[in-house]
């Protein structure tokens, strides 16, 4: 298949300046003409996802409660962990994983089917030559994807929060998880436009749909693995310190680090349990070590909001840094086509 480079588009006819509005709509509409079964793929995602999710909360979870209920009735030990992991916990994670890496298949979209295909084909160029500028082309590509991706992720962030809210003694996953934290707050959104631009940029770049995905799948997965390594310094950690016997971590907490002080000096390789013996030979060993103490670090789950804004902040940030490098690059090479 014979390659079109984005450049090799000629100059938009002048257009009456009343024919702006409608040649934009006219733009939109045939996004939405092209790209509709991808977009109605989407929706029914979103609906069968969020159907799943009320299904699991307001009715499969009954039997859980009930064989929970009947557990801690017989007196039996560690109910809470035995009873909701298989059935409500399981299918609650899977949904939470699917909506927090669905990012990954909106990659794939955007640097395949939605630019990288077009200006492999030539209808891009095609479109320029009908009146259409490149620059209004890209918008409207970015713009129409990008308002109903937002909607449908709203809609699934808002229902698996709910749904996650619902029955949390029957959920052994905490708030910082893969499958719960980026499904629960905006970053997820964030996620998903940066990704749409990552997808556009690289097959402005490469030019070829095949290309474009594999690339746009792995940078994406890059940026979301670059991220989640700082995630834990976006919001100062709670720091307990104990003199007498290691720190437990409080309920509901992202734990971080904990081990012995050393001479006042921090070592995770290093805790209560390194020496064994009688209480006098573990204080002998101890003071051999020089262990002066014990500390535990941790961000509690107050920390969710800060970190989840800041997160969103960064990665809405590398999305604009895309998107305008996406439109300084096609204005380029339009421009030093026109130009030759």
């Amino acid at each position: 298949m014979t390659a079109v480079a984005a450049g090799d588009a000629p100059a938009a006819p002048a257009r009456p300046a009343g024919a702006v509005g409608r040649t934009s709509w006219g733009t939109a509409r045939t996004v939405l003409r092209l790209h509709r079964t991808a977009l109605l793929g989407w929706a029914t995602v979103v609906l069968a996802l969020s159907g799943w999710l009320a299904w699991l909360t307001e009715i499969a979870v009954d039997e859980e409660v009930a064989a929970r209920e009947a557990c801690e009735r017989a007196g039996q030990d560690l109910c809470d962990m035995t009873v909701g992991w298989v059935g409500y916990s399981e299918s609650l994670g899977w949904i939470g994983l699917l909506i927090s890496y669905s990012f990954l298949a909106v990659a794939a979209f955007a640097g395949s089917a939605l630019i990288g295909r077009e200006l492999e084909n030539g209808t891009a160029r095609l479109a320029w030559a009908q009146g259409i500028t490149p620059a209004r082309w890209l918008t409207a590509k970015l713009a129409v994807p990008a308002l109903a991706l937002t909607a449908g992720a709203t809609v699934l962030v808002l229902v698996y929060r709910w749904a996650w809210g619902a029955h949390r003694t029957l959920t052994y996953t905490g708030w910082a998880g893969d499958d719960a934290y980026l499904s629960r707050g905006p970053a997820e959104v964030a996620y998903i436009l940066c990704a749409l631009a990552l997808g556009v940029l690289t097959a402005l770049v490469l030019r070829r749909a095949l290309p474009a995905l594999a690339v746009s799948v792995a940078a994406s997965g890059l940026l979301a693995f670059a991220v989640a390594r700082f995630r834990d310094s976006f919001r100062p950690a709670v720091t307990r310190t104990s003199t007498a016997a290691p720190v437990d971590f409080p309920d509901n907490v992202w734990e971080l680090d904990s081990g012995a002080l050393i001479h006042g000096r921090r070592s995770p390789t290093v805790d209560h349990w390194t020496c064994d013996g009688t209480a006098a030979e573990t204080r002998r060993c101890l003071d051999d070590l020089g262990v002066t103490g014990y500390y535990a670090t941790y961000h509690p789950e107050s920390h969710y909001w800060p970190i989840q804004f800041v997160e969103t902040g960064v990665v809405l940030a590398v999305a604009a840094l895309v998107t305008a490098a996406a439109f300084l690059l096609l204005r380029r090479r339009t421009a030093t086509a026109t130009a030759a």
